[in-house]
Order: structure tokens, then C-alpha cells, then sequence
């Protein structure tokens, strides 16, 4: 399973379904929108209309983005494992906004640390976490006041985005597991409390397309294996590396399209009524499928052959 990538959109995602909310002029802050899903999703919403702050961490990022979008589509300077940084972004929004409210966060900024749980560096796990849960808190608690709560009717939307494996535990991604199974439970808890502002939840999983993030997590499984600690428990190695290519075999073969998921965003943020979750792609159905109806020891024989190499590998681990 793989996150999202950095083709263009499809034609028809280009509008929003009928008797969906009008984007246009609507405010959103899109995190992660340098390069993968969040720079498709953001360029996605521009053109549907919506008044976008995209989160950056280098301005050659955000000036590409202005480059690509209609021309109302800003940068914004923003680190979600940087507390004081994500204050500043908040600020800059909210004096934009010049007393105007905030209508949708999409939490999208992410990374993926691969890597087999006995061999994991705490430091690496900790990384994982920051980025992908504590800094995802941090950034709904800093944009949270400016999002749109009137009392008793319909209000701003927050749209987490994690993937099949927040529902899912694959190994060899422990860490990115943990994080988005974190994720899953914070949406569920952040969506009932901020039921009475008016605020709605959703999530949206993304299922395997190629991206600049996975791209990156070969290299760091192969960081892992080059690096693995003396006495480490278990030799992965073999499984390890056949686990990474497949999933880039997976991603690579995959029908679902950036376009998908930057449409699926577009629907959570313009619905009258926006569903908890959305999928984006079949093996992101399948993945919430088998978690809710296989039993974990048919799950665990299952990926018994993830982790285990087979006799004609056993002799060409390193």
C-alpha cells in the first residue's frame, strides 16, 4: 500500500457533485502541498474555486505552485513538527482572512519511516510520530479558532488524511502504522468534540499510487538494512527488500490517481452532509475490509509469508 503522487487531475474530478456546497471563494489550508498528493490537491482546489493556503516548507516549493495555479493560490511557510512555526502560519492566515472565517483544513503532510520493528531506531519512530500525529494535532489546534463553528447548523470541515493501513497493521511498516492507526483514533475523538461548533470530521485513505514520499521510503528501507543494529533480533533482510519492491510494483500498476484523491477531498469539503471516511481506491476498501471481517490469526498466516523468506532466498541474504 503507497500514498498518492503528482499527476495531474482527470477532467471530470474538476467539478464538484451536484448539489454539493459552491467552492468558490471558500477558504482552505491544505499541509504538505510541496510536491505529492498535497501539491495536487491544492492546485486541484484552485481551480474548483476555493481561496487556498498551501503549506510549504521552501519557498521554491510555494513559487512553483503559484506558478501552476489560477494566481489566487498562496504559500504559507508551514513545518508540522514546528509549534512556533505552525503559530506564524496560523497568524498569517488569519490576517489574511482580514475577519473572514476559515472553511477547511486538509491535514495531508506526512512521511513514512519503513523499516522491521526490531531493528526501528527510537529517534526514527519518534520522527514518524512527530510528524505524522503530534504534528497533525498541533496544526488542528492552531487553525481550529479560525475555522468556521456557527452554533447549530453546519459549519468549516477538517479532512485528516491517512491511508488503508490506519486500519491495517502490514508489517515492515510499524511505524507509519502507528501513526495512522493514530490518526484514524484522533478523527474519530476530534470529530465528537467538535460536533456542537458545527465543525464536521472526515477522513479520507488513500490506497497505492506512486509518490515522492514512498519513492524516498526505498531508500530509507535500504538505510535500515545497512544500518542494522549488532544483535538485532531476526535477519528481514531478504523479506524486507522483496516487501518494498512489491509495494512499488503495487503503486506503479494502480488505477487510482492523484486526480482521485484530490476529488475525493473536494467532495469531503463541498458535501452537505460529508461522510467520517472515504476511500480512495479499491486496495483501500479491501484493507478496512479485512480489518473488520478476517480473523487476526487468518491476517497473521497471512503475513507469515510477508516476513518470512522463502528456502531459495534463504541463501542470498547479506
Amino acid at each position: 500500500m503507497s500514498g498518492a503522487g503528482t499527476v495531474g487531475d482527470r477532467g471530470p474530478r474538476r467539478r464538484v457533485r451536484r448539489g454539493s456546497l459552491d467552492p468558490r471563494g471558500r477558504v482552505v489550508v491544505v499541509t504538505g502541498a510541496s510536491s505529492g498528493l498535497g501539491r495536487d490537491c491544492a492546485l486541484h482546489l484552485d481551480r474548483l474555486g476555493f481561496r487556498v493556503f498551501a503549506g510549504v516548507r521552501k519557498d521554491a516549493d510555494g513559487e512553483r505552485l503559484v506558478a501552476a495555479s489560477t494566481g489566487a493560490l498562496s504559500p504559507v511557510n508551514l513545518d508540522v513538527t514546528d509549534e512556533p512555526g505552525i503559530a506564524r502560519a496560523a497568524g498569517t492566515v488569519e490576517a489574511a482572512l482580514g475577519g473572514r472565517r476559515l472553511w477547511g483544513l486538509v491535514n495531508n503532510a506526512g512521511i513514512v519511516v519503513p523499516s522491521p520493528l526490531a531493528w526501528l531506531e527510537t529517534s526514527r519512530f519518534r520522527e514518524q510520530l512527530e510528524t505524522g500525529l503530534v504534528g497533525q494535532l498541533a496544526v488542528i489546534q492552531a487553525f481550529l479558532p479560525l475555522l468556521d463553528s456557527p452554533s447549530g447548523r453546519d459549519g468549516g470541515r477538517i479532512v485528516n488524511v491517512t491511508s488503508g493501513l490506519g486500519s491495517l497493521g502490514v508489517p515492515f511498516l510499524g511505524a507509519y502504522v502507528a501513526a495512522q492507526f493514530g490518526k484514524e483514533g484522533l478523527s474519530d475523538v476530534l470529530r465528537r468534540e467538535v460536533a456542537p461548533l458545527g465543525v464536521a470530521v472526515s477522513v479520507v485513505r488513500t490506497g497505492a499510487i506512486v509518490t515522492p514520499m514512498w519513492e524516498k521510503a526505498a531508500g530509507d528501507a535500504e538505510r535500515a538494512i545497512a544500518t542494522v543494529p549488532a544483535g538485532a533480533v531476526g535477519d528481514y533482510r531478504t523479506a524486507f527488500r522483496r516487501f518494498m519492491a512489491e509495494n512499488e510494483r503495487t503503486a506503479r500498476a494502480s488505477r487510482t490517481t492523484p486526480g482521485d484523491f484530490a476529488g475525493t477531498v473536494a467532495t469531503a469539503l463541498t458535501a452537505r452532509r460529508p461522510r467520517t471516511r472515504y476511500a480512495v481506491g479499491r486496495d483501500a476498501v479491501a484493507a478496512a475490509l479485512l480489518a473488520r471481517i478476517a480473523p487476526a490469526r487468518t491476517l497473521d498466516r497471512q503475513f507469515r509469508g510477508v516476513v518470512s523468506a522463502s528456502p531459495d532466498d534463504q541463501g542470498g541474504q547479506q
